[in-house]
């Protein structure tokens, strides 16, 4: 028996031989084309076939796997049509005469690993999309099939590099056990539907499954991330005990929907969804987050070629308001810097970017950026209750300046005769050690304050969070962390204010006693750890 290790995307077990997926190879050659006009009219048309295409698979996805993943493929389409995507396209094609498919093929390059570089999780996953539509594109403009058939006698689990959204839903689901997967990451969109679908998963493999493997049994466990290939018998005994355990865990935890998130002696927690973008909210209903405790608004900056209008915020925020129905919706403002790239903020290459000019440092410094996002949260906030929240702050001064640009903004939609609400509850992100320890300055300053643990963690300890050699290092449980967190909730309860924690540490359940034992009043995490969270928090009893 061989063990390889990888990263779990989707819970369960499965167990069956393994197949070697291998998409069609797509040969691209640099052509040089007389008539440009044609080979754009050729793109375009192939363009307007998979924008169907795609309807097409949103309907077959629609009834196997439910709206919100079928929206993946509504996601495709809007892609398809992104003005940047089709203007580097074009532009290709009529300044460098070179045929479409290529065009498309260095489009897609060029767009995927801009996106691979960004520290943003959420963001890296749209990768894969990216390269999903542009492959699509370019298999209908050399007129090849879109997906190769499962080839196999009977149920499998797939081997892969990875896998694009529209070959995972395009596969045979009677043929399907589990997948295997060299790459890939829990926020692909492949891994929401693998998630859906209820089929095993585990990526990060890392080429350890060889295609000598083709045939062979092996068990997959999507919990833990581990592939057993040829298991001996107590192996194969002990994880049908793990999927049993795995399916009990299920049922239990779709009867805590709708429940109270209150201990046996009867404290309660609020207990919100973190999430990165508008097409997250129906995962937020799904798991029956109380509010959203995290909204990144750095999407709709990563997304775009310039600058998003206010307008443009402005839908984004209402779409979002609306759909949580009176519940409390926290956006934080503007969190990028030179970690997650966007090139028309022409911000200068710095060593360490993650203690550079990043978050609110860029907007105090360009309050013409500011103010146009807290124009556009302001009219959104007649929509819903919101509440605004500001990363990486470590001074009272700035919390003021913030301040006095807000009531700027407000004097303006005043005067325009703009509607917003006057309860927009205003918070600041405790992540650095400086704000921790003047937490209790800050806190007759703003509403909240949120935790983020992540970053907490970085800076307290003096450990970079991306850097592998600094496993050991970085300890979220270490002792001066805990420290810190309570004492921030213990100076902002004295100033009358709540306190939640937004960062990871938030859904770590060995911690949850020590939080409610803190006095933490919320926690906000990924929509997936929702329901275990409540189920961790209605066993305790601290009395």
């Amino acid at each position: 028996m061989n063990i390889f290790k990888g990263k779990g995307i989707s819970g369960g077990v499965a167990f069956g031989k393994l197949y070697f997926y291998e998409r069609t190879k797509l040969a691209l050659k640099r052509c040089q084309v007389d008539d440009v006009d044609a080979e754009i009219a050729h793109y375009q048309k192939a363009k307007a076939s998979a924008v169907q295409k795609l309807q097409a698979l949103y309907d077959k996805a629609l009834r196997e796997a439910g709206e919100k993943e079928a929206e993946i493929f509504q996601i495709h389409q809007i892609m398809l049509e992104d003005p940047d995507y089709e203007e580097s396209v074009v532009g290709m094609i009529r300044n460098e005469h070179v045929n479409a498919e290529y065009a498309v093929g260095k489009t897609a390059d060029r767009f995927a690993a801009m996106l691979s570089a960004m520290d943003d999780d959420y963001m890296r996953g749209r990768a894969v999309d990216v390269r999903d539509i542009s492959e699509r594109l370019i298999s209908l403009l050399l007129s090849n099939s879109d997906v190769a058939p499962i080839e196999s006698g009977g149920p499998v689990i797939v081997v892969a590099d990875d896998l694009m959204p529209s070959e995972t839903v395009q596969m045979d689901k009677k043929k399907l056990l589990g997948f295997a997967l060299s790459q890939g990451s829990c926020n692909s969109h492949t891994a929401i539907l693998a998630r859906t679908m209820g089929i095993p998963a585990v990526a990060q493999l890392d080429g350890q499954i060889d295609k000598k493997c083709s045939g062979k049994e092996a068990i997959i466990d999507g919990n833990s991330g581990t592939v057993y290939l040829e298991p001996d018998a107590a192996t194969v005994e002990h994880m049908k005990e793990v999927r049993r355990q795995h399916i009990e865990r299920l049922q239990i935890l779709d009867q805590l929907r709708g429940k109270e998130n209150i201990t046996k002696d009867g404290q309660t927690v609020q207990v919100f969804a973190n999430i990165g973008h508008v097409a997250d909210l129906n995962c937020v209903m799904e798991n029956d987050a109380g509010g959203i405790g995290l909204f990144r608004s750095e999407f709709l900056y990563l997304e775009s070629a310039d600058y998003p209008t206010e307008e443009e915020q402005f839908s984004a925020y209402k779409t979002v308001l609306e759909a949580m129905s009176g519940k409390l919706v926290i956006i934080r403002t503007l969190d990028i810097g030179a970690d997650k790239k966007v090139d028309y903020f022409k911000l200068p290459k710095e060593e360490n970017p993650a203690m550079g000019f990043r978050a609110i440092r860029i907007c105090l410094k360009r309050p013409e950026i500011f103010k146009t996002q807290l124009r556009a949260l302001f009219r959104a906030s007649a929509f819903g209750k919101l509440g605004i929240m500001f990363p990486m702050i470590v001074s009272v001064e700035e919390v003021r300046k913030i301040k006095q640009i807000i009531e700027d903004v407000k004097v303006e939609l005043h005067r325009e005769r703009v509607s917003f609400s006057e309860d927009v509850e205003l918070g600041i992100m405790i992540e650095t050690p400086a704000a921790a320890i003047i937490s209790d300055d800050l806190a007759k300053e703003v509403d909240f304050f949120s935790i983020g643990t992540n970053d907490l963690t970085q800076y307290t300890l003096a450990v970079d969070r991306q850097n592998q050699e600094l496993d050991g290092y970085y300890d979220p449980h270490h002792k001066a962390i805990l420290r810190l967190i309570d004492m921030v909730i213990q100076n902002g309860h004295r100033q009358g204010i709540w306190i939640g924690i937004c960062g990871e540490l938030g859904a770590d359940s060995e911690l949850t006693e020590t939080f409610m034992r803190m006095g933490i009043d919320e926690l906000s995490v990924s929509p997936s750890t929702i329901l275990p969270l409540r189920k961790k928090i209605r066993s305790l009893d601290l009395r």
